[in-house]
């Protein structure tokens, strides 16, 4: 069954500018930032997304974590930072349509946290704050039935992916699947949707927008909640990724080494021949020098073959 909400002109507006600001962020080669970038927008990730959930760790503390070194802090919030960091390690081995590989991501989020990490709630739960109960999950022997529901949404429906992960960060809030854990799992498993409709999603921080306006995201889950369907809160999460590519492509101004281009390249390449040419028509902001040296320095690694000579030379990614 479709999960209720309606596509309003604000969405359709929305979409289209996302849609423009990602043919910017390809022509600028932005959606595979250099290694140095992904790690830190990787750490804001993490940061932002935990924070939202309580969890006490500046990015300083992280980026120690990541880096091996000790860190003073809670032991909760350094089991909480190490899970998380293994789990967007995990991005590519996900399957966005799988509810045993979302099981298995909550699974490796939430292990040694809370027990039974990973398996589907089967009692009754509600979202207290303060002494007012601000949500009540369906009951405990929905919850199966309402997440093959919305798996098959996300594989069947005809609307873009862009809006089904709107959707499915909403509705894995409002079925709460798990005991704990389920706002930290809906916006990894957003993110797991995303890359398939961009590979620039992978390292956007959009956890970092929401945590900046956490009280309207609080806000927008209870509206929508109340009238029953999640086209405010898609609303407000595509304003969220609009901004997130507006702040990419106004503040990430990249300046791609030789390594950058050639792994960017074989992305494009894949297991196909080809030529100075073919890669120049990718960079069209570097000399033919440039190419050159680009592609003598990766055969001389050993990351591409090279076949002929001249004019009629041939690379292909080993």
């Amino acid at each position: 069954m479709r999960p209720p909400y309606q596509i309003t002109n604000k969405i359709v507006e929305l979409v289209a500018s996302i849609s423009e600001k990602l043919g910017e962020v390809n022509s600028a080669h932005l959606y595979r930032p250099p290694s140095e970038l992904r790690k830190k927008n990787r750490i804001k990730t993490i940061q932002s997304s935990l924070e939202i959930e309580g969890n006490t760790l500046s990015i300083e503390q992280i980026t120690a974590i990541l880096e091996n070194k000790k860190v003073i802090a809670p032991k909760k919030d350094i089991l909480e930072v190490k899970n998380a960091i293994i789990v967007y390690d995990r991005l590519n081995e996900y399957r966005p349509y799988s509810l045993t590989s979302f099981c298995k991501a909550h699974e490796i989020l939430m292990k040694g946290l809370i027990d039974n990490p990973g398996k589907i709630r089967s009692k009754s739960v509600g979202i207290i704050k303060g002494s007012i109960v601000t949500h009540v999950a369906p009951p405990g022997n929905m919850v199966h039935s309402l997440l093959n529901d919305l798996f098959d949404y996300l594989k069947k429906d005809k609307d873009l992916l862009l809006i089904k992960s709107c959707v499915f960060h909403y509705e894995t809030e409002f079925i709460h699947p798990f005991m704990d854990g389920n706002g930290r799992i809906g916006r990894l498993w957003q993110t797991v949707l995303l890359r398939q409709y961009s590979p620039v999603f992978e390292f956007l921080p959009v956890e970092s927008l929401i945590k900046t306006k956490q009280l309207e995201y609080y806000k927008i889950l209870g509206e929508s909640d109340n009238q029953g369907n999640s086209t405010g809160f898609i609303e407000f999460m595509l304003q969220i990724i609009n901004d997130s590519l507006e702040d990419l492509l106004t503040n990430q101004n990249v300046n791609l080494t030789s390594d950058d281009r050639i792994n960017i390249f074989k992305e494009k390449a894949g297991s196909d021949s080809f030529t100075r040419q073919d890669y120049l028509r990718q960079f069209k902001d570097i000399s033919s020098a440039t190419a050159s040296r680009d592609l003598k320095e990766a055969v001389d690694n050993g990351t591409l073959d090279k076949t002929g000579d001249k004019r009629t030379t041939q690379y292909r990614f080993k």
